[in-house]
């Protein structure tokens, strides 16, 4: 790419806008979401002297990382995390923390000089007549024409929390984990975290240190958890590393290096999976990335319990017959992409929700539609969307208009 910036971002200044985009075109490309996939998309196609427009439903860029709770760092390095055409900085650490995601986030679209409109939800993307193009439909009744649409609205739009026999009777605190922010207002209190996911490791553990009086975390499925880093070598970089290797040699080495590396922890309710790493990661289950929680379940301070089966009164009830009466239940049990709305009725999504392809590969039904950021891979997520955005900016730069 063209826009370059000095590694620690600091004193770059943005390339020119080349001569050939047209700021009057009524026929841009369309990118539907102001977060890190949508803005990376944006800078490569506008590099590739393409009009493009972010539609952003929030009232700035990186929403959701905004929402996300106090403590979220990267578990991908600072290096391996930078979106097209600009570094992060040396100061933000090696784990950029949230408050310097967001940072990013506002100087990248600065940077690139982007044409992001904020305050507009897209509610549906159709086929312009005749099939040349796209009309997006948006908030207060306006109608826009596209030559092309990149949605980008993310991987955790929508918070799912399970619907658990009894839970709208329960008298204790359900919040799901997009709206935890920090542990000060459990301090004293007894917390069940359901779900052993990245997201609620790091929240038990932040819990633990915060003050709770007991940390319980249920779980359905055995989570393969990996040291965040090894004597200096981050997990992300096995992760690029064995990305295109064949499933059954990445389970094999898997299993190896987590006897190496973490402790068996069966004994504190939490033994190793039965099932491959990389044959998890496949079916959309990405490893747990340890920031504490192996020392805190060695330690006893995170108690590993099985799932929730449902709420009784004031009892939760747990898959194995157990009943806790916590005071609060934080749900990490995920999102959906929430596309059903937005593209379901053109056929480009699969049984999940999802769609049928992603990065420079349109639909079958739908060409000139692409979709990035809606999967989590082992090499990392803000890597895998710079990589797509520069894939899908070169296709729609050559497609004809």
């Amino acid at each position: 790419m063209s826009d370059t910036a000095p590694t620690d971002g600091s004193s770059a200044r943005p390339a020119a806008i080349p001569a050939s985009i047209d700021r009057t075109e009524d026929r841009p490309v369309y990118v539907i979401g102001g977060g890190p996939g949508g803005l990376a998309a944006a800078a490569a196609l506008r590099t590739q002297g393409v009009r493009v427009v972010v539609l952003e439903k929030a009232p700035r860029v990186g929403a959701s990382w905004r929402g996300h709770y106090d403590r979220l760092h990267l578990h991908t390095t600072r290096r391996w995390s930078a979106l097209p055409g600009l570094a992060m900085p040396r100061k933000f650490g090696r784990w950029v923390s949230r408050d310097d995601v967001v940072r990013y986030l506002e100087k990248y679209a600065a940077f690139h000089e982007l044409e992001v409109i904020t305050g507009v939800e897209v509610s549906r993307v159709d086929r312009a007549p005749g099939g040349a193009g796209w009309v997006l439909s948006a908030t207060g009744g306006r109608v826009l024409t596209g030559r092309a649409v990149v949605v980008a609205t993310g991987f955790n739009h929508t918070p799912y929390m399970p619907d658990w026999p009894g839970r709208e009777a329960w008298a204790g605190e359900l919040v799901h984990a997009a709206g935890y922010r920090n542990p000060a207002p459990y301090e004293g209190r007894s917390v069940l975290v359901a779900g052993i996911g990245n997201t609620g490791a790091e929240i038990a553990v932040d819990l633990v240190e915060g003050g709770a009086s007991t940390v319980r975390i249920a779980v359905r499925t055995v989570p393969h958890i990996v040291r965040r880093s090894t004597a200096g070598w981050p997990a992300q970089a096995t992760g690029i590393l064995v990305r295109r290797l064949p499933v059954w040699l990445v389970d094999r080495a898997g299993a190896l290096m987590a006897r190496a590396a973490v402790p068996d922890l069966a004994a504190q309710g939490l033994p190793r999976p039965t099932t491959g790493l990389y044959s998890r990661v496949k079916d959309g289950a990405i490893p747990v990335q340890d920031v504490g929680l192996i020392d805190a379940v060695r330690a006893g301070r995170v108690r590993p319990v099985a799932a929730i089966a449902s709420f009784d009164g004031a009892d939760v009830v747990l898959t194995d017959g157990t009943r806790l009466t916590p005071d609060a239940v934080i749900a990490a049990t995920g999102y959906r992409r929430a596309l059903e709305g937005l593209v379901g009725h053109l056929g480009v999504l699969d049984g999940r929700g999802r769609p049928v392809v992603h990065g420079a590969r349109s639909p079958r039904e739908a060409p000139g539609l692409y979709f990035t950021g809606f999967s989590n891979p082992i090499s990392g997520m803000f890597r895998e969307m710079a990589r797509d955005a520069v894939k899908i900016a070169h296709r729609i730069a050559r497609a004809p208009r």
